[in-house]
Parts: C-alpha cells; sequence; structure tokens
C-alpha cells in the first residue's frame, strides 16, 4: 500500500509524460492523505480527451460524514475493489484516474524499524498510478475530487518484496505503462482489470528520511502535507 507520494506538478512535465495542460505550475511536495494533489480523467463532454483536476487523496463516497475518512480509504486492493462500500460505485461507473508521480514511499524493516525508502523508475521518469476517484460533498456543502490508489499482489516483486512488515502480505501500486493510459482511462469495465499486475519494468529503491514538517503558518504545505496516516506505522 501506499500512504506518502511526490506528485508530478510541473506543467512542463504533465504536458511530456501525461499530455495534459496544467493551468499552473508548482514545484512537488510529499502528499499525505488528505492532501490535495493532480489526477488525470477523462472529459465530461464524452470527447475522450484528458482533462487534469486537482483531488484528495483519499477517496470518499457519498455516506462519509467527514473528510477524515480519506484516512482508510487511500488505496483500493484490486481483489476487492468491484464489491467495497467506498469503492464499488467508482469502479461500476468507470470513474478511473490516472495518479502522476515521480516517487512513492514504503517502509522498509529490514534493518528491524521502519525506514522510509522512495521508489522511482529510472531516469526521473514519472509513473502514472492506476486509480478510481469520484466526487464528495463536504457537510460545508462545498464539492470536491477525492481519488484512490489501486493495489495489486507483490509477493515475489525483485523490489516490491523488501518492503512492509515481515509477514505481511507484499503489494505495490498499479504502474501503467505509457501507451496503455488511453485504454485504462476508457475501456469497459469489464475490461478494467486486465491493468491489474505488478509492475514488470525497472525500478529504483533507496533510503529517504521524511522531510521536516511544514510550519502551521503555511497555508500552501499545510493544505498538502497533513499528517501521516493513523496506521500505527511512522508513515
Amino acid at each position: 500500500m501506499c500512504s506518502n507520494y511526490l506528485p508530478v506538478t510541473r506543467s512542463d512535465r504533465l504536458l511530456s509524460f501525461f499530455g495534459v495542460e496544467r493551468a499552473r505550475d508548482e514545484a512537488p511536495v510529499d502528499v499525505w492523505p488528505l492532501g490535495l494533489a493532480p489526477f488525470i480523467r477523462l472529459a465530461d463532454d464524452g470527447s475522450g480527451s484528458r482533462v487534469i483536476d486537482d483531488g484528495i487523496f483519499g477517496l470518499l463516497p457519498d455516506f462519509a460524514a467527514e473528510l477524515a475518512a480519506g484516512r482508510r480509504t487511500y488505496n483500493a486492493r484490486s481483489e476487492t475493489v468491484a464489491r467495497l462500500p467506498s469503492f464499488r460505485e467508482s469502479w461500476a461507473k468507470g470513474w478511473r484516474c490516472i495518479i502522476p508521480s515521480e516517487v512513492f514511499y514504503e517502509p522498509n524493516w529490514e534493518s528491524g524499524k521502519a525506514v522510509r525508502w522512495a521508489i522511482q523508475q529510472p531516469g526521473q521518469v514519472p509513473m502514472g498510478i492506476a486509480g478510481i476517484y469520484r466526487k464528495w460533498r463536504h457537510p460545508n456543502g462545498r464539492e470536491d475530487f477525492t481519488f484512490a490508489m489501486l493495489t495489486v499482489n507483490a509477493d515475489g516483486h525483485p523490489v516490491m518484496q523488501r518492503f512492509h512488515k515481515p509477514g505481511e502480505e507484499k503489494r505495490m501500486v498499479v504502474i501503467l505503462a505509457p501507451q496503455d493510459y488511453g485504454n485504462w482511462l476508457s475501456c469497459p469495465v469489464k475490461e478494467a482489470a486486465s491493468f491489474f499486475k505488478a509492475w514488470a519494468g525497472p525500478l529504483e529503491a533507496a533510503a529517504a528520511a521524511l522531510p521536516p514538517r511544514a510550519p502551521k503558518s503555511s497555508s500552501v504545505l499545510t493544505s498538502r502535507m497533513p499528517p501521516p496516516p493513523d496506521t500505527g506505522e511512522l508513515f
């Protein structure tokens, strides 16, 4: 599972690698559950074109009573996404998205304690992570997009088997090949599960210490860097 990642926010990289135009340009900042980050979906007009929006990392269904529920719904298991109440409507209606990521982070326990590691593609090539999304209405009436990353079993994967606690199932986010971006967003729901596979391409991994906590007075950074999720782990 992935609870922390570095989104692609530079407009030139979003255009070059994902074919979408973003109106503003930002330096990337690590995102935790409930943080805001860009995601890519199909336009609502049926044209098949891709658009980019900002959404809350942590998918919130209609019945979620508060924003904090997103701390438990930032990852959707591929095996259960079609039937769990939080995710099944997004899956059934084909509300699929691509989450542009420079790096994602996982806990490495090889030292006997959790150490934050960064996983990325070689050559600083960003990743398109498969996700689902939907809108959620705040108690105050405001609507926001929300999204979750899809995950698959990674037992035996040459890189991802190194992460998570000993004895736990190894899992990883679904990384899409660039040539599959269009099909992932537009294919019928019954065909979408064919993308549920562990990434076979090269990945690089190395220890990456947590950055300093953003000061509370910084409204931009604190909106993107809420406290780590309440998982009992370091991050």
